[in-house]
């Protein structure tokens, strides 16, 4: 009887010796391994348990660092990239995305099959093959409805292929492993899977994806990537302050008596909150109270310089679990009345639509200044030279503003403001206390109509103004030419009243001589005088003249 025992002993030690042999899905991919309470409490939909078995045959892995994975993919090594839109609030969903990176002059065409990029060249030169793998040719040699293919188009598991007209494009299996559970699905250089995080526990958790691509009746391994995402029940959420006039809004110092606009922004990529009714409770901390909002932007001006602490506090109502229901006291009865052996009977269970507040909390540290409130252009002249007016015309911008500037630029552009010619930024010296008024001097490269930008600043605020100026060009009634003409003028005059003096002169002394002696005296005395400057002041015109070589010139 003995013997018979350790037979039948050694026959079940021989039936389990298979089983115990065979891997499961947890050996292969990860050598973390959860507790059973955690594995029970992280249920994910739709995922199995990664204590299911593993087809080595059919997808064999090898440990990091075989010399196998070198020859795993043609021409290099494909690299894993894995993200996610973590952190995510509890009870949202959390997407990974996964993007395979080829060698280099490698890509996916249309039908999925990896093909060697045109006229690129890498450390060997262009290749001759056109495909790095022809998935399509593969899959045109066996026929899903084949008995002997339906054994190969199989998940790790066992499970079957999806049966999608789309499948031959398919050509890489990813298997995401999370919390002792994982999921399989195909497709081409990028896959993604979303996961509700109801079930998940509070905190950073891991997420490894494993990577095999078709090799006609086998997958081999080419990728293995990990990542950390987190799990929370705070809202996160970022608040964008912006300010007029403000140099850096980054530094959080702003400018006194200028309203502040912060805008919230809540991370929920997955719209979990879209539904909720959400609060925004502001204390700025200047003694002004505290400020309720249903809307995700405020203004708010501080009027005292100083430090101020920012504090917001978001609440949210998301759908939640109801509570179990509580069970009844039971009611009191009469001591003459027999004892009801009934259980207790129970509150009524609430509505299914539970509520659960969630928060979120921001802080901020706000410095306040003085700064340049406005400026304003009050008026522009042009600039008259009374020396020759160079090439480019000036113009002065009268200039006032609210505040101590220390510097002022200018941008000179075309007509519409959207094309610059010119820059210039000078320093400026105004004291403390004084009116803001300057006068800035810009040169134009010739007439016409300019957009002027006309900026003060100081180290933390900055104040712009615009205007279109038209700046004129040389005419005749310029100072300039009014100048030059009134000299020439003058002198015309000067030489006329010369000649008639000479005139009266001449007439009055004049004496009675012969003919034949005034060949005698002919270039001499008062004729020679007039006719001297005669020829001085109104020569004869030469435009005839064919020794002219020049033209006049302009004055």
């Amino acid at each position: 009887m003995g013997c018979l025992y350790c037979f039948l002993g050694l026959l079940l030690l021989a039936a389990r010796l298979p089983l115990d042999a065979a891997k499961r899905f947890h050996d292969v991919l990860s050598s973390e391994r959860p507790s059973g309470h955690m594995r029970e409490h992280n249920r994910l939909n739709g995922w199995s348990s990664d204590e299911n078995d593993w087809n080595e045959k059919l997808y064999p892995m090898w440990k990091r660092g075989d010399p196998r994975w070198r020859n795993s993919w043609k021409g290099g090594h494909v690299q894993a990239v894995l993200t996610s839109d973590s952190p995510a609030l509890v009870g949202s969903n959390i997407t990974f995305v996964v993007n395979l990176v080829f060698p280099r002059c490698q890509k996916e065409d249309a039908n999925g099959n990896i093909v060697y990029e045109k006229n690129c060249r890498n450390g060997t030169g262009p290749s001759p093959d056109l495909y790095v793998y022809n998935w399509t040719a593969w899959a045109e040699d066996s026929d899903w409805g084949n008995d002997t293919a339906q054994s190969f188009h199989v998940f790790p598991d066992g499970r079957p292929f999806p049966h999608h007209h789309r499948w031959r494009k398919w050509s890489f299996v990813y298997v995401f492993h999370t919390l002792g559970q994982y999921f399989q699905k195909l497709g081409q250089c990028s896959a993604s899977v979303s996961i509700n995080t109801t079930n998940v526990t509070l905190g950073p958790q891991f997420m490894e994806v494993t990577v095999f691509r078709r090799d006609r009746r086998t997958y081999v391994p080419i990728a293995k990537v990990k990542d950390v995402y987190v799990v929370t029940d705070q809202i996160l959420i970022f608040v964008n302050m912006s300010q007029k006039n403000d140099r850096n809004s980054s530094d959080e110092t702003f400018l006194r008596d200028i309203p502040i606009m912060f805008n919230v922004l809540i991370h929920d990529p997955s719209h979990f909150l879209s539904a909720s009714t959400i609060n925004y409770k502001w204390n700025f901390g200047d003694n002004t109270g505290l400020f309720v909002s249903n809307n995700h932007t405020l203004n708010h001006t501080y009027v005292l310089n100083g430090t101020f602490n920012l504090n917001l506090t978001v609440q949210a109502a998301v759908p939640g679990p109801c509570p179990s229901p509580s069970p009844r006291p039971p009611r009191p009865t009469p001591s003459f009345s027999p004892v009801d052996d009934s259980p207790l009977e129970l509150w009524e269970i609430p509505d299914e639509d539970c509520k659960i507040h969630r928060y979120g909390h921001f802080k901020a540290t706000i410095t306040i200044v003085e700064g340049i409130l406005e400026v304003n252009i009050v008026e522009m002249t042009e600039v008259l030279m009374p020396v020759p007016q160079p090439d480019d015309p000036l113009m002065d911008f009268v200039v006032t503003c609210q505040g101590t500037p220390t510097e002022v630029c200018t941008v000179v552009s075309d007509p519409t403001c959207q094309v610059a010619q010119d820059t210039v930024c000078n320093p400026v010296e105004v004291d403390v206390g004084d009116a803001c008024l300057l006068t800035v001097r810009r040169a134009f490269n010739g007439s016409g109509t300019y957009c002027v930008n006309l900026t003060l600043g100081d180290s933390a605020s900055l104040a712009l103004t615009s205007t279109l100026v038209s700046v004129p060009g040389r005419h005749l009634g310029s100072p300039l030419r009014m100048a030059n003409g009134g000299a020439l003028a003058s002198v015309g005059c000067l030489a006329i009243l010369v000649t008639v003096i000479a005139l009266l002169v001449y007439k009055k002394h004049k004496e009675y001589k012969p003919i034949e002696n005034s060949t005698e005296v002919k270039g001499k005395g008062l004729d020679g005088f007039l006719e001297h400057a005669k020829v001085k002041f109104f020569p004869r015109c030469q435009e005839k003249d064919p020794l002219l070589k020049n033209p006049p010139r302009v004055l």
